[in-house]
């Protein structure tokens, strides 16, 4: 192909990579299917002859990062415990292909993490582009959605650790800083019409602030875990809870504080010991929204930021009176009263933490104790900037799946998650043997002896003549003769 590519009339950069990355995932592709197929010749041979019967060999495919590679595969006829035949391949098992289908971990992980940031459209478009896989869109949600099923099957196995008394968490700690929020998302049910917004459930969990990022002036949580998901109150809290318990030991920890907008789901801890504050930017926020009165919106502010709910509230309550007005129209006493109504009903979380007298353990080494309220900003980076707006719409499997795949890309886990759910199978053999497999059966179809593959060394190879580093031996033993 390299003697065609120099023989042919001028063409441009463009080209020329385009036919050399065609050429090269072509080059992959062959490789792949003769290392497959070896293997499945290895697991016939070795296999128990009694219990599998061979019955032939089946073509497949399997979704590359180079593009879809077709191998056949033995099926054996077997007999099940129950004493019903079945049909098995042995090197679908060894691959682990029933976990997520038939698609390499390479190209699960690169679609996996492209559409934490564009829609499925956009992901199909990017990897069919820059890759040698053609897919669409509805391709990438499919995988998408087994692998969101496969982390909420994780999820629910943790709970029944917790349950059974085996969680995995053994690390001990003073304090566990914990927050609770909402993200409200367009809905549409399966017929694809719109449906009322539902509250997506997220939860952040850590130990501290970073003492020497501080004296930078840069703000970095230690030990960041991120949940997230559409379950009900309860499952979630159940979750949240075996989330806790997978990474530490929960009866060791300190003290509990936990951050929230007083959401009635919110509610729900399983540490009833826990002290729950009301997150400040939601107060804020119920401030700004319900009065209109800007120097009153001052006042309130100050009180409550000058840890006095009591003036606060006694306020309120005067304000309120004094702009009741016969006009049904104006709702400037009735949003006064909400406002009350809400920060009575939370009246226990005005006042942090760090202003009602609570002693707590003093921070490890390396770590500082600072106000709370980094919810808000964790659900934009991780949820809002990818759910929410740019007229999307879910429905609640397809937001809970997705879901998972970003809070697990947050909390660095995806990859080793892909990983699980795709490698079955380490290959040792050598990348030499597969090379010159692959030249012995194309030598037919040249004049006279060669290998096609070696067109490139007869022009100019900077790979071949420039210094020899350790990654270009390495290239050098594995595709060069």
């Amino acid at each position: 192909m390299m003697k065609t590519i120099v023989e042919e009339k001028p063409i441009s950069f463009k080209e020329l990579e385009q036919k050399i990355f065609s050429y090269v995932c072509e080059l992959g592709r062959e490789i792949t299917t003769a290392m497959l197929e070896a293997y499945d010749k290895e697991l016939a041979e070795g296999r128990d002859k009694k219990n599998y019967r061979d019955k032939g060999i089946r073509t497949t495919t399997i979704k590359t990062v180079y593009g879809e590679v077709s191998y056949g595969r033995h099926v054996y006829q077997t007999k099940l415990e129950d004493g019903k035949k079945a049909c098995v391949y042995l090197l679908d098992e060894a691959m682990q292909m029933e976990k997520i289908g038939l698609i390499s971990t390479n190209l699960a992980e690169k679609l996996a993490m492209t559409v934490t940031e564009a829609p499925y459209r956009v992901t199909a478009e990017t990897i069919s582009s820059t890759c040698g896989q053609s897919i669409s869109a509805g391709g990438v949600w499919n995988v998408i959605q087994r692998l969101g099923e496969r982390i909420s099957e994780e999820e629910e196995h943790a709970v029944k650790q917790m349950h059974a008394d085996q969680s995995e968490g053994k690390k001990e700690i003073p304090v566990l800083f914990e927050e609770m929020d909402g993200v409200w998302l367009s809905m549409q049910d399966e017929q694809h019409k719109k449906m009322k917004k539902q509250e997506m459930k997220v939860f952040t969990m850590y130990e501290g602030w970073d003492a020497e990022k501080e004296k930078q002036g840069r703000s970095s949580l230690v030990g960041k875990t991120m949940l997230a998901g559409m379950e009900k109150s309860k499952k979630f809290h159940e979750k949240r809870e075996a989330c806790i318990c997978k990474k530490y030991d929960a009866d060791e920890i300190g003290q509990r504080i936990l951050n929230g907008d007083g959401g009635s789901w919110i509610y729900e801890p399983y540490d009833p010991e826990a002290i729950f504050q009301l997150d400040r930017y939601h107060v804020y926020q119920e401030i700004t929204g319900k009065i209109r009165d800007k120097k009153a919106q001052r006042e309130i502010r100050e009180l409550f930021d000058t840890g006095k709910p009591e003036e606060m509230l006694e306020y309120i309550q005067i304000y309120a009176t004094s702009v009741e007005s016969p006009d049904e129209k104006d709702k400037s006493s009735q949003k006064a009263w909400e406002l009350y109504q809400y920060l009575e009903h939370n009246r226990e979380g005005l006042l942090p933490y760090d202003k009602r007298g609570i002693k707590i353990a003093a921070p490890p080494e390396g770590i500082l104790y600072k106000r709370m309220g980094v919810q808000e900003n964790q659900n934009c980076t991780v949820i809002t900037l990818r759910m929410k707006n740019r007229r999307m719409r879910w429905s609640v499997n397809g937001a809970n799946n997705l879901a998972k795949i970003l809070y697990q890309k947050e909390n660095k886990e995806l990859i080793e998650t892909i990983e699980r759910y795709t490698d079955g199978l380490v290959f040792t053999m050598q990348m030499q043997e597969i090379v010159e497999t692959l030249s012995a059966a194309k030598a037919p179809k040249k004049d006279g002896k060669g290998n096609p593959y070696v067109d490139v060394v007869n022009v100019h190879m900077p790979l071949l003549e420039a210094i020899q580093t350790a990654s270009r031996k390495a290239f050098k033993r594995a595709f060069c003769c």
